[in-house]
């Protein structure tokens, strides 16, 4: 039996203050045993006091070691965010209010524009540095690639949940997991969108069907029942039918009738809901550093949550298995080669390593990567066609210019430009993954910007044992990198010059699926997606608009793993005109 997380932590702190205060005591004994007059209660608070004593030593001395180092190597210390409370106490307070409340990334502009693009913070004993400059996050991403890793601290905040898997792993095990994934993202395997079909095809009739009787839908809720019961059929071959609970029902003031409905109870239900919740949980542990276990001290929460997402993976798991064995057992291993490479990735893993647990850890990652990121692309890109009726309209001229009313193939979505560039852009200003973090594993220098050039421009020294974060989010907005039009959406900026004048010439300033060798494996899986049920709801609606479900309800995105909308994207849509010609319709729209 595990201890809880607060024990654990406390005593694991435990070890190292017992040298100091056991050094002490000893030397003020040795002073009494020689006729010294000293208090026992002196004694006793000396030895109690040695911990923090001999901590701030180590941190004085920490710091100047660091100091010295950077001026071997010619660097500068990244600048520190003022705290006014010991501790980092005040900072972390903020993060969480940010957290809870705010939008992604508030008070990290803040002190953006106090400290600059890139600057430090000390939270409760960890030092972290924080960037949103694209030669930095190359650095960390690709050209020092080795010099960083997710470390230690990330994984006891995400072990519950993640496991070992690709996302919480490093090293030998992480390359394990990159190998035997890496094969099932080819080509030949992402571009049938039989699978897409299917889920989009129900999706999009419950949508109609609850729009006809007068509700507004969540279209957030809509798309992430859409991407997890296709990432579940294609990753596992085993549906989760998480569509067949229904959609759910707006909350019911007075300008609503009463919910008739609920979707609460279905199984389906049960497994989302667990899967946000642990989510939500593991992601505000980082705001704590490596103190968060003190905040769950007696309770792990996230256990739980873990627990409800492997009673719906362990049974997918044991067929996987279970059929696996019978073939080995009957000496099929020709036929269990051809399985490996021509089934699922679940048919797949299980041919590469029989541990459950390393199994169970990487189904769970590989969830948050096939239906939360896509999720949240399209999301926000609903909340996008809300808000630019003109987009709408190309957007639907391109569609029934190439492909018309029929099924969208891999062909006609390579060959929508716009459609991509629509897509570019949603990701350039919600990004899925808006912030992510490293851990340096030696002492190590950041090259000097393109925003502060010159002879007497210096790197930045990054101290080993520092957790990095970069942020997409706020880099993806920066005027000076891309324009002055930056906070403006527009699809033309991935089709016209400016493409040549920003993105060209520096590509790490769009990291969406971030870069290097840890690149997201599944990046073009998620264009095909969003792209094909994009393309099928606009073959089905011309309109849309937000119907949040009181006056007082905005679009709020918050942040766990990835980017979301508190509260749900409730919209209104409305179909396109039936039983017109498609080339009348499109000269409509202004195609020739």
């Amino acid at each position: 039996m595990s201890l809880p997380p607060g024990p654990r932590y406390l005593l694991q702190l435990a070890f190292p203050c017992l040298p100091p205060s056991i050094a002490v005591y000893v030397i003020l004994n040795v002073f009494v045993t020689r006729g010294a007059s000293i208090p026992c209660w002196f004694i006793a608070l000396s030895a109690l006091l040695s911990r923090p004593a001999f901590l701030l030593v180590c941190h004085f001395l920490s710091e100047m070691s660091n100091w010295v180092d950077a001026r071997r190597k010619g660097a500068l210390m990244v600048p520190r965010v003022y705290d006014r409370w010991p501790g980092g106490l005040s900072i972390v307070a903020a993060m969480v209010k940010n957290f809870k409340t705010g939008g992604p990334g508030d008070v990290f502009l803040q002190w953006r524009e106090q400290y600059g693009n890139t600057y430090s913070l000390k939270i409760i004993g960890e030092n972290r540095i924080f960037t949103f400059e694209p030669e930095h996050i190359k650095a960390i991403l690709a050209t020092q690639f080795d010099d960083f890793e997710k470390g230690p601290i990330f994984h006891s905040q995400f072990t519950t949940l993640l496991g070992t898997g690709v996302f919480n792993s490093d090293g030998d095990m992480w390359k394990f997991h990159r190998t035997i994934t890496r094969p099932f993202f080819s080509k030949e395997r992402i571009s049938h969108f039989d699978v897409f079909d299917r889920h989009a095809e129900d999706a999009l009739e419950q949508a109609h069907s609850r729009l006809t009787a007068g509700y507004p839908i969540d279209f957030q809720d809509l798309v992430s029942r859409f991407t997890l019961d296709s990432a579940t059929e294609f990753l596992f071959g085993n549906d989760v039918r998480s569509l067949s609970a229904g959609l759910p029902y707006p909350p019911s003031p007075p300008s609503y009738p009463p919910s008739p409905a609920s979707n609460d109870e279905h199984p389906s239900t049960r497994f989302v809901n667990a899967f946000i919740a642990g989510q939500t949980l593991s992601s505000l542990r980082s705001r704590y550093g490596p103190s968060w276990a003190l905040v769950e001290f007696w309770y792990d929460r996230v256990r739980p949550h873990r627990a409800v997402v492997d009673e719906f993976t362990e049974p997918i798991l044991e067929e996987a298995l279970r059929n696996n064995h019978a073939r080995r057992a009957l000496g099929e291993q020709e036929k269990e080669d051809e399985e490996a490479n021509s089934g699922t990735l679940l048919d797949h893993l299980v041919c590469q390593t029989q541990d459950r647990q390393v199994l169970k850890d990487e189904l769970t990652n590989l969830l948050v990567a096939a239906r939360d990121t896509t999720a949240s692309l399209l999301t926000f890109a609903m909340y996008m066609l809300t808000q630019h009726p003109a987009i709408v309209t190309r957007l639907r001229a391109e569609i029934l210019c190439t492909v018309g009313t029929a099924r969208p193939t891999y062909e006609h979505i390579k060959e929508m430009k716009y459609m991509r560039a629509f897509i570019n852009e949603t990701l350039r200003l919600h990004p899925p993954v808006p912030f992510d973090s490293r851990t340096s594993n030696k002492a190590t220098t950041w090259p000097v910007t393109r925003t502060n050039p010159g002879p007497s421009a210096r790197p930045f020294y990054i101290p080993a044992h520092t957790k990095c974060t970069y942020g997409v989010f706020l880099m993806h907005r920066r005027t000076d990198l891309w324009g002055p039009d930056a906070l403006t959406f527009d699809p033309d900026r991935f089709l016209d010059a400016r493409v040549h004048t920003y993105l060209t010439p520096n590509p790490f300033i769009f990291l969406p699926f971030n870069a290097g060798p840890r690149i997201c494996l599944g990046q073009q899986f998620a264009y095909n997606e969003a792209s094909f049920l994009l393309t099928r709801l606009l073959q089905r609606f011309a309109h849309f608009s937000l119907a949040p479900p009181t006056s007082d309800d905005g679009v709020r995105p918050g942040v766990h793993l990835t980017m979301y909308v508190k509260g749900g994207l409730w919209v209104r849509m409305e179909p396109a005109p039936l039983e017109m010609d498609v080339n009348t319709e499109a000269e409509g729209l202004g195609v020739e």
